[in-house]
């Protein structure tokens, strides 16, 4: 049997349509960016600093075991700052930079980690950022279910002319979408300190971070044949 043509002919008339669907759904991952930084007139001590300050940040995230499903560095960079002033090449300060970033599933523990981390010698944070895992069932579900919403329509338009789809031709994922709350926030060693003397070593208060919902859409275009209406 021949294959009907794409633009379609009388006797198997095309019917495109479109299909889609939006899920909201809980976030299933919080990520964190840590930056981690040092700053000094000496560039090996400046080195020797970052490094101490690197690993005391990925000892904490370490410790909270099977809570971090991943952690990973990115760029780091050692930085020498000249003098505006005066001949000659003359490095004024060194500026080092360590970027971390932290992936959690136990969101009991996010809060927690989050202020532990600020808490730390020039370190700042950025996020979380809320996601779903790459291999979630919802981005399976809200592609089925898009493919149900062109389906239902072209058999709608289908029955407006008083007649019934005949085969698919061809469908096209035409785009799936995540929409994500990203709160950023930038938090220095002493933005969750207490004031009062002799409160530099207690612990501060865990963040109460709520996850953000998520809004998952996918969208296909389908094409149809139909049996030629009785027009």
């Amino acid at each position: 049997m021949a294959t009907p043509a794409a633009h379609g002919t009388p006797d198997a008339p095309l019917l495109v349509v479109r299909g889609e669907s939006t899920l909201e759904v809980d976030p299933e991952i919080a990520r964190l960016g840590i930056t981690v930084t040092a700053r000094g007139r000496d560039r090996r001590t400046t080195l020797d600093d970052l490094t101490r300050r690197n690993t005391e940040a990925l000892n904490l995230i370490r410790s909270y075991g099977d809570a971090v499903t991943d952690v990973s560095t990115g760029a780091v960079s050692l930085t020498p700052e000249l003098a505006q002033h005066g001949r000659g090449e003359r490095v004024r300060t060194h500026h080092g930079r360590v970027h971390l970033t932290a992936e959690l599933t136990d969101f009991t523990a996010l809060g927690e980690l989050t202020t532990r981390l600020a808490d730390l010698d020039l370190t700042w944070i950025d996020g979380p950022s809320w996601e779903l895992r790459p291999d979630s069932p919802v981005h399976r579900e809200v592609r089925r279910q898009a493919v149900r919403d062109a389906v239902r329509r072209a058999t709608e338009y289908a029955e407006a002319l008083d007649t019934s789809v005949a085969a698919l031709i061809e469908l096209a994922d035409t785009g799936t979408e995540s929409a994500t709350g990203r709160p950023r926030s930038a938090f220095g060693r002493r933005a969750l300190r207490m004031s009062a003397a002799g409160t530099e070593d207690t612990p501060p208060e865990p963040l109460d971070l709520e996850p953000q919902r998520m809004r998952i859409r996918a969208e296909v275009k389908a094409q149809f044949t139909m049996v030629p209406p009785p027009l």
